[in-house]
């Protein structure tokens, strides 16, 4: 048991390694707003009063790139039976736009000149809409355009990179104007308190750097809930720009189960030893029901099932598979979806992340070489 929240089974060896507590015990003593940013104690850069006539909109259009926006889209597919208004998210060249007089246009970009995030709030904003800039406190085109267009102007901290900023404005802001409960979130300081989640923190970064050292360096997720597959895809830049350096990284890899039983399975069972995996399954009673008479009486099994008795049935014999074939796995069940559950998967796996990178000896917090492309595009435009 990770939290009241999460059912998490480590890997089968249990490792307790020294260094990782050291290591944990010296990042909790940073003075780091990564960290702050999971507290309840964060302050954010905007003041609730400020944002309540943004609160009306129906209809939210999010603008941004990476770490900016995938957040929020997690936020959102993981809670959207909670959330009653429409977002739309975009982070690609995906221009249509539909007209509609009650958008609000959430503009996020912490440098605020990020390319593809100028490009589209060039085609996709109108004058008449409603607009929140996202953005640091320097001259940027973004923020120069904010002032222009006399759009409402929120801080992005400094201190904190895109994957990282979840629980900071630039994720809580969204959430606040999904009508979701911010505090509900931060839950670091209720989280460091646990022993049961400081051990299988621990033992969990201990475990993937001891399969790192022995070349398996695909982290493959098994998702068994489709509206999951934003908080891995948040999850897969997190590790990939994180780790990704000096030669050295994890490739995280997300697999939609149980479709990928029909197509990658074999691979996983009998393909080369280079991967370990997550098993990620949330808990769900309303699921639509077999129906009894169309069943034929070859599989009167399926009677009286649900889709999800089915699912979890499919999971329990996966991983049953996986430990006859002792293939590494962890695996995560959440009991019920919720601002909370969110929140603490949100800090392990960016606590998880940043100690596997101390451990590598590598920093987790920059991005070095993306920023090459950046550079080269911008010459190519200018030269033709």
């Amino acid at each position: 048991m990770l939290t009241n929240n999460i059912n998490f089974k480590d890997f089968k060896n249990q490792k307790k390694n020294k260094k990782i507590t050291k290591l944990l015990s010296n990042l909790l003593k940073e003075k780091n707003q990564i960290l702050r940013s999971l507290s309840e104690s964060y302050k954010d850069s905007y003041r609730k009063k400020d944002i309540l006539k943004f609160k009306k909109y129906p209809n939210i259009s999010l603008i941004g790139m990476g770490g900016s926006i995938l957040g929020s889209r997690a936020i959102y597919k993981f809670l959207k039976k909670k959330i009653k208004k429409k977002l739309i998210f975009k982070d690609d060249f995906d221009l249509e736009k539909k007209n509609n007089k009650k958008n609000l246009n959430l503009i996020i970009s912490k440098s605020g000149n990020t390319l593809e995030t100028i490009v589209n709030s060039n085609i996709l904003i109108n004058n008449s809409e409603s607009n929140i800039f996202i953005t640091e406190n320097k001259k940027s085109y973004l923020l120069n355009l904010a002032q222009k267009l006399k759009a409402k102007i929120i801080y992005h901290n400094n201190e904190i990179g895109g994957r990282y900023s979840v629980l900071s404005e630039v994720g809580m802001l969204p959430a606040e104007l999904m009508g979701l409960k911010v505090n509900k979130f931060r839950r670091f300081d209720y989280l460091i308190k646990s022993k049961k989640f400081i051990n299988s923190l621990i033992s969990n970064v201990s475990n993937i750097s001891s399969l790192a050292n022995k070349k398996k360096l695909n982290s493959i997720i098994l998702n068994y809930d489709t509206d999951s597959s934003d908080l891995f895809y948040w999850y897969q830049q997190l590790v990939a720009e994180s780790l990704g350096k000096k030669r050295k990284g994890i490739l995280p890899i997300i697999s939609n189960m149980p479709k990928d039983n029909h197509s990658l399975m074999q691979l996983y069972l009998d393909g080369s030893k280079n991967n370990f995996y997550t098993f990620f399954y949330v808990k769900n009673n309303y699921s639509k029901k077999i129906k009894n008479d169309k069943i034929l009486s070859s599989h009167s099994y399926l009677k009286n099932k649900k889709i999800n008795d089915i699912k979890y049935s499919q999971y329990l014999s996966t991983i049953n598979v996986f430990k006859e074939k002792n293939i590494p796995f962890r695996s995560f069940e959440i009991n019920q979806k919720n601002e909370e559950a969110l929140g603490e998967l949100f800090i392990f796996f960016m606590l998880e992340t940043i100690l596997l990178g101390k451990e590598m000896k590598i920093n987790p917090y920059n991005q070095p070489a993306v920023e090459l492309i950046k550079t080269n595009t911008k010459k190519i435009l200018i030269k033709n």
